[in-house]
């Protein structure tokens, strides 16, 4: 499971023109879902997300994570973020799982969020053509892939 996570001001997904979610201080977080990945990995990722130390203290430095600042998080599916690039010029999406393994797997992935951080998580609809909006904060961007933990 590959995560994209980005410390965000504010930040919304669109579909069909229509606001299906939106979060204001938080993380904006793309999951991309192979075959080979468990409920060990979401709990493994959730757990790293939530706990992240990314967010300012006080004085200016990242000492908080998203639980100390009681932030939102916005979820959205991203088969993308398994494109293999290596051969010619259209990526192979090979490595992604086919919506019958990933969409129960992407809803236990924001369940576990609900779980950790107490608050309705918001998300888009998995498979849509959806138009994400954000304003990254600082920015911070850190991607995160379950398979390399050490």
């Amino acid at each position: 499971m590959r995560v994209v996570l980005q410390r965000v001001s504010e930040a919304a997904v669109r579909i069909e023109n229509v606001v299906h979610g939106e979060i204001s201080l938080g993380l904006l977080v793309l999951v991309g879902i192979e075959n080979e990945d468990t409920q060990e990995d979401i709990d493994w990722l959730v757990k790293k997300i939530v706990n992240l130390r990314i967010f300012s203290d006080e004085a200016g430095f990242m000492n908080l994570s998203l639980r100390d600042i009681k932030g939102e998080v916005l979820v959205i599916s991203q088969f993308t973020l398994h494109a293999k690039t290596k051969k010619g010029n259209r990526p192979s999406y090979i490595k992604a799982a086919p919506p019958d393994i990933a969409i129960p797997l992407y809803e236990s992935f924001k369940t576990g969020f609900n779980q950790l951080i107490e608050q309705p998580v918001a998300s888009g609809i998995f498979g849509a053509n959806m138009q994400v909006s954000l304003v990254n904060d600082g920015p911070v961007t850190i991607a995160i892939d379950s398979k390399n933990r050490i």
